[in-house]
């Protein structure tokens, strides 16, 4: 947000946020989302679209963000596109080619195995079938895992092959892509810790008691298993919230590695130091010089 506001200043911009959290509504502590005022400052886009229970892609994402983005431009204005959800990058700069929709059969065929033989053996075979998506996952993500093994059982490609614009489709300018990483790990460690602690003191668990309650949610639908969130439904499901702080940290911490695997996967893009002390100052610098670059 701050380097949001600090361009601002400079040339008015709209934010389209890159984040397959942000877009549930009700669930705002735990995703850092942009607070009222913030947004009333910076406009947001792609924020508070659907309920939880409802289910959001990285297909819809393209042609929202792309939607977006020309109208953004149309007002003269510049298209910032903020969020960790390296995926929803992936596939608009890549594109995404039409997947195999789901088959029943062959997904009751992976229930039955997951139920079997456990969700690691899962997670083995998508080692071995498509070792890019399998870098990217949590193990524990059985939704994901489940639905990359189905398409590959479906259709015999991994689901990593399916972000591509193919061969007879021209290659579109990248847009400038600056990437704030740590050079500090021990750094990001205590900023993670006191990220999830200042959740816990804002009421995150209120919130997803709130979640709990409404009676249409449970902990396998693609909102609740957000980092953190997942750790907190499981937390109020044995009655225990003492261990809460280590399991929504280490989650999170498991996050940040696989990010920084999606990055390095992406060598057009410019690093700045998030930890570095000027970093705001850097990206704004970047982020002006980009532009010009586009519009000589």
């Amino acid at each position: 947000m701050a380097i949001a506001e600090a361009l601002q200043s400079t040339r008015p911009v709209e934010v389209v946020s890159v984040d397959s959290a942000l877009v549930y509504r009700g669930m705002d502590i735990g995703t850092a989302k942009p607070s009222p005022d913030e947004r009333s400052r910076v406009p947001h886009h792609l924020i508070d679209l659907i309920e939880p229970s409802e289910a959001y892609s990285a297909a819809r994402f393209v042609g929202d963000a792309e939607r977006l983005m020309e109208a953004i431009r149309a007002r003269g204005r510049l298209p910032l596109l903020v969020g960790g959800t390296l995926l929803y990058f992936k596939a608009l700069f890549e594109g995404l080619d039409d997947m195999p929709a789901s088959e029943p059969t062959v997904r009751a065929e992976l229930d039955a195995q997951c139920e079997r033989e456990g969700l690691a053996s899962l997670y083995r075979e998508l080692q071995v079938a498509d070792p890019p998506t399998a870098a990217r996952l949590a193990p524990g993500d059985r939704q994901r895992i489940q639905r990359a093994l189905e398409v590959f059982r479906v259709s015999g490609r991994p689901i990593s092959s399916f972000f591509t614009r193919g061969e007879d489709t021209p290659a579109a300018p990248l847009p400038p892509m600056i990437s704030l990483e740590p050079t500090d790990r021990a750094w990001l460690h205590r900023r993670i810790a006191e990220r999830f602690h200042q959740m816990l003191a804002n009421g995150f668990v209120d919130e997803v008691r709130a979640l709990r309650a409404r009676g249409d949610l449970h902990p396998d639908m693609p909102s609740m298993r957000c980092v953190g969130y997942r750790q907190a439904w499981t937390a109020l499901d044995t009655g225990d919230l003492s261990h809460l702080p280590d399991t929504g940290i280490a989650a999170t911490r498991q996050l940040a590695k696989r990010q920084v695997t999606w990055l390095r996967g992406m060598p057009e893009r410019e690093v700045v130091a998030c930890d570095a002390p000027d970093a705001t100052q850097r990206v704004v610098q970047s982020a002006l010089r980009a532009v010009q670059e586009l519009q000589a």
